[in-house]
């Protein structure tokens, strides 16, 4: 009865432009409400309010409210929401919608209010998402029609005006550039926290910067994420644009937010105004907006809550510990059928959930394969991704009759074909769909992409929806960053995982600290649950790192795997390659895999030092009055260390000691939120599950 009605809520509030949208219109989904009345719209559910004047849909924000803490922001400006070069005509409403985004199995349900209406000879769809329980509300944007002469990605102007700081400075740059998302908020006392994330990992190894900065005059940041906190009254709010990060966003303006004291502008839709088709829909980057208080603990806990909404994380499906064997540089020379299933032999005495087979098991050749190959016009022969008949005479069947005898998930790599900007994307999709019906295969790595321009972005994301579509929702896409301009950690996450980077031993490029840092300091930002990060054999090329401090050799395998278990653990390496002594860690991954769903569902956010080698660090996961401790000793003099948690001070906390060498204790929260942790060896972990007593 419940469906039957919320159908029928969905005609009631259905607005064409012949009819009057002054009446009273109501929409209500377990506590997400949308009213439309008297030309105020507004948008709420149990931890945010925000209040729009409706002004014909072309939004003008007049409120936004924290719901936990009671605080209510109240706009300084009347000036609409979204501004854009050139249109400058009175709004005309065309339709006016609200609905109920069903479920699926990876879609969290939510409320979804979509407007329409018309500037000039541009049609903009603006569609508000409105997710139960969360703090957050965000915002997608499509045009399609005419734009007019405006240019909204000027080259010279980006370079010269923008580029001028005491231009900026003026407020003369507002008018030339897309709006995405403003607020105008009451106050001089802002400080502002930008969040600035890089990928293409196989070029660099910083993959986060954040500056803190003291509101003054109006000036350009880059950055996706944008925290603002009021020190009057110690509330904030966060803004996210939904977009790659900045060194992969098309047509960027040099910077994503404009902001001065309390006025802040989120910038850049990804599209010129000659990028707008006249008849179909061309969509924009999407922006968030969110409210905390008090603290940064606050601030994290809304962008992380809002983040958990976009994919519904399933124990069986997302929860993974896999092994691809193109770590070990064999790349395609020994992936066939009797090599395969050797290693699903071995890699089930190691506690593997996952085997993805990597570039070589198609009959058409790669560039990174042995004999040599190309990905130009892939399409001109139908058997490229055809499962190569010698390798694999009677394709995947064997393999995964194998796989589900010992309770492993087969998965393939796959890199879509460039040419003429993705034109043959269905084709693509096709092949996806086709490994699925015939094998069962639904995790892919999706490898290669080149999102040089807003077709083939267009075309990249219609592959990824169609697979999804027919697999009903059960996809997991394995996005690989590391090289070229891609996705990224916050634009298109809803398909799974990422994969996050390219490390060998071969080159010696792989310690163990350096990707334990890039972890610890992506997890306050991105969830690290969304990460897959690698961990190798480290027997293999001790020649290389000879009289190396940190070499891979000099800790323990387990300690390998322990960095990775915050996130998707990626063995990356050819179990035929590891000695005997190494499948020992199957008991540590058996037992890992116990709790590892339980840790996923906590906020995981870093706590101690950055790891440098020589750190006390790790991560804490947060429940309610429960969760896990991740602690590392790195390779240094202190057994014991004083670690700032996430924890309430003066709360008792029992620390029971599931894995590594830690002791179970009992420790009561210092004024400074510390644990005292301690274990006697250098590059040591302990994995901790506590609860708080009192």
């Amino acid at each position: 009865m419940r469906h039957k009605n919320l159908f029928f809520s969905i005609l009631f509030i259905t607005i064409s432009a012949h009819a009057s949208y002054c009446n009273n219109t109501d929409f209500r989904y377990l506590d997400c409400i949308v009213e439309l009345k008297n030309d105020v719209l507004t948008v709420e559910n149990s931890k945010i309010e925000r209040i729009f004047t409706f002004n014909n849909g072309h939004l003008i924000t007049t409120s936004i409210t924290n719901k936990e803490s009671g605080f209510q922001w109240n706009t300084t400006d009347d000036a609409p929401d979204m501004s854009l070069p050139g249109i400058t005509g009175k709004p005309v409403l065309e339709s006016f919608r609200t609905y109920l985004v069903e479920q699926t199995l990876s879609k969290e349900a939510h409320v979804e209010v979509e407007i329409t209406y018309k500037a000039d000879q541009l049609f903009v769809k603006r569609i508000i998402r409105l997710y139960p329980d969360c703090p957050a509300i965000g915002f997608d944007f499509y045009f399609k029609g005419n734009a007019g002469k405006a240019k909204w990605h000027d080259q010279s102007f980006i370079h010269e005006s923008l580029s001028d700081v005491r231009f900026v400075a003026s407020k003369k740059a507002r008018p030339r550039i897309p709006v995405m998302e403003k607020l105008s908020l009451p106050g001089k006392h802002w400080t502002y926290r930008v969040v600035d994330l890089y990928e293409m990992t196989d070029h660099l190894n910083d993959l986060i910067t954040v500056h803190d900065y003291q509101a003054y005059n109006e000036r350009l940041y880059r950055g996706n994420i944008f925290f603002a906190r009021n020190r009057e009254n110690d509330e904030g709010l966060f803004l996210l644009k939904e977009a790659p990060s900045p060194n992969a966003q098309l047509k960027y303006l040099s910077g994503d937010y404009l902001a001065s004291f309390g006025e802040i502008r989120m910038i850049g839709f990804g599209i010129d105004s000659l990028d707008i088709d006249p008849a179909v829909w061309t969509p924009g980057y999407s922006a968030v907006t969110g409210v905390f208080s008090r603290d940064e603990y606050s601030s994290l806990k809304s962008l992380r809550t809002y983040q958990d909404k976009l994919r519904k994380r399933v124990e069986r499906r997302d929860d993974m510990v896999m092994m691809n064997t193109w770590g070990d540089r064999g790349r395609d020379g020994r992936i066939n059928e009797k090599y395969i299933m050797e290693e699903l032999e071995l890699c089930s005495r190691l506690g593997i959930s996952h085997f993805q087979i990597d570039d070589g098991w198609q009959t058409g050749k790669s560039p990174a394969s042995i004999q040599g190959g190309s990905f130009d016009n892939i399409w001109e022969k139908n058997d490229y991704w055809i499962p190569d008949k010698t390798n694999f005479p009677s394709g995947f069947t064997p393999i995964m009759e194998k796989g589900k005898e010992h309770g492993i998930e087969i998965c393939l790599w796959f890199n879509p074909s460039y040419t003429d900007n993705y034109a043959n994307w269905e084709k693509d999709a096709q092949v996806l769909i086709g490994l699925n019906k015939e094998y069962g295969i639904r995790t892919f790595k999706i490898d290669g992409l080149r999102i040089h321009d807003k077709l083939s972005e267009l075309r990249v994301d219609s592959l990824l929806k169609k697979v999804q579509k027919e697999l009903n929702d059960d996809a997991v896409i394995n996005l690989d960053v590391t090289a070229d301009k891609r996705f990224g950690y916050l634009y298109k996450s809803e398909h799974g995982n990422i994969f996050l980077e390219n490390r060998y031993s071969d080159f010696g490029s792989y310690y163990p600290y350096w990707s334990l840092r890039n972890l610890w300091k992506l997890s306050k930002y991105v969830p690290a649950q969304n990460l897959q990060i690698e961990f190798l054999n480290k027997w293999r090329n001790q020649d290389i790192y000879k009289n190396d401090t940190f070499a891979p050799e000099l800790y323990d395998f387990d300690y390998l795997f322990a960095i990775t278990m915050m996130s998707q653990p990626l063995a990356w390496m050819e179990a035929h390659n590891l000695p005997e002594e190494a499948f020992s860690i199957g008991e540590t991954i058996e037992k890992y895999r116990i709790f590892q769903n339980d840790i996923h569902n906590g906020l995981i956010l870093p706590v101690g030092e950055e790891p440098t080698g020589r750190s006390w660090t790790g991560f804490q996961s947060i429940q309610e009055n429960s969760g896990y401790f991740l602690i590392f000793r790195e390779s240094n003099d202190r057994r014991e260390y004083l670690m700032k948690t996430w924890i309430e001070p003066g709360s008792e906390v029992e620390l029971e000691s599931i894995l590594g060498e830690g002791d179970h204790f009992t420790a009561i929260i210092d004024a400074d939120g510390q644990i005292p942790f301690s274990l006697k060896d250098k590059n040591s972990y302990t994995l901790y599950k506590y609860k708080t007593i009192k």
